[in-house]
């Protein structure tokens, strides 16, 4: 039986999103599950790596973890008993010619009526054991303890994240988060208020790293605020001299 390909991983996450659960058959290589059984597909972990498929083996309800060599999406034929052996034909009799006399001796024989059979029990046949005798179990071994070898996957710990804040020349400030797999967070420009109060909150030397940042861009405000009041008073003037 095939392993999972990449083709069929994309068939089962498509199947998963559009919330259908997949059925999956167990390889030889599955552990705890005989081969040829049949599950359903719960979710697919991230990264695909490892055991990652989540499956709940068929008439079981714990969901275990498989990696793509212990579970296939071609469905394993049914077995087939093997067909007896076809009995030889008994021969059949020659016929006796016509008008042939048996010698007495035989004739004789042939009257004797035949002695009844003896019982099985007599004639040594071994007796099969009856419909309600107990039977030698066929159960494969470790087939009805699959839950207790395979235990459920524990909760990925989390790897954490990393929070950038940025000032630019211009008094702007913009703030990035990151985790170790990828970016969560593009640059995202944020007020400086916002800024120095969180800083406040975090810690005392946050605080004071920041709070002089915070002041020049103030003052740079300041200055932006007269050089424009300076302007609209000059255009102001212009305007009344146009007037008069």
């Amino acid at each position: 039986m095939s392993p999972l390909t990449s083709d069929e991983l994309r068939e089962i996450r498509d199947e998963l999103n559009s919330g259908t659960t997949p059925t999956v058959w167990f390889t030889g290589s599955a552990v705890g599950v005989p081969e040829g059984r049949s599950g359903k597909v719960i979710s697919l972990d991230e990264p695909a790596e490892g055991d990652f498929i989540q499956v709940r083996p068929a008439g079981s309800k714990d969901v275990l973890s498989f990696s793509a060599a212990e579970v296939t999406k071609v469905k394993p034929p049914r077995k087939r008993a093997a067909a007896e052996p076809a009995k030889p034909a008994k021969p059949e009799p020659k016929p006796k010619p016509a008008g042939a006399t048996l010698p007495r001796s035989s004739a004789m024989m042939a009257a004797k009526p035949a002695s009844p059979a003896k019982p099985a029990a007599e004639s040594g046949a071994t007796a099969k054991p009856s419909a309600g005798g107990a039977q030698p179990s066929t159960a494969k071994p470790g087939a009805g303890t699959a839950a207790a070898k395979r235990k459920p996957r524990p909760p990925k710990a989390v790897g954490g994240a990393t929070v950038t804040l940025t000032a630019d020349e211009d008094g702007q400030w913009s703030v990035e988060v990151s985790t170790p797999k990828k970016r969560v967070l593009k640059p995202t420009q944020v007020q400086a208020g916002a800024v120095a109060q969180a800083a406040k909150v975090l810690h005392d030397d946050v605080a004071a790293a920041v709070e002089p940042l915070i002041e020049a861009a103030r003052e740079q405000q300041k200055a932006k605020v007269e050089q424009l009041r300076a302007e609209l008073a000059a255009a102001e003037a212009a305007l009344d001299d146009l007037r008069s």
